[in-house]
């Protein structure tokens, strides 16, 4: 392949290959995206369980004639935090327990 001018341009593009794989492969290691990413399901469990829980309660005061209203909100978002710290622990515990865990 050849530019406009009879040149071989393999070798510049094959420079540019080398050094986009340098500066891809300075970046985070494997370990610590892996940990990243660990830490991001953490929190996701957290949330989710919070908000899941959180909209069981609005359903319930919004949804009976119970006249529950606002104490089933409040007991749902207090065992959905309570819930979501457990989960979150177990899910800590599991990671640091992983003999593939090398950070």
């Amino acid at each position: 392949m050849t530019d406009s001018s009879g040149n071989g341009g393999g070798d510049d593009l094959d420079r540019r290959i080398a050094e986009a794989q340098a500066k891809h492969e300075r970046g985070i290691s494997s370990a610590e995206g892996r940990a990243e990413s660990r830490g991001w399901a953490v929190g996701i469990e957290f949330v989710g369980a919070v908000l899941v829980s959180g909209f069981v309660g609005w359903a319930i005061d919004n949804w009976t004639a119970l006249g529950t209203r606002p104490w089933g909100m409040i007991v749902m978002l207090v065992l959905g935090f309570a819930a979501g710290t457990r989960r979150a622990m177990q899910t800590s515990r599991q990671f640091d327990t992983d003999p593939g865990n090398d950070t």
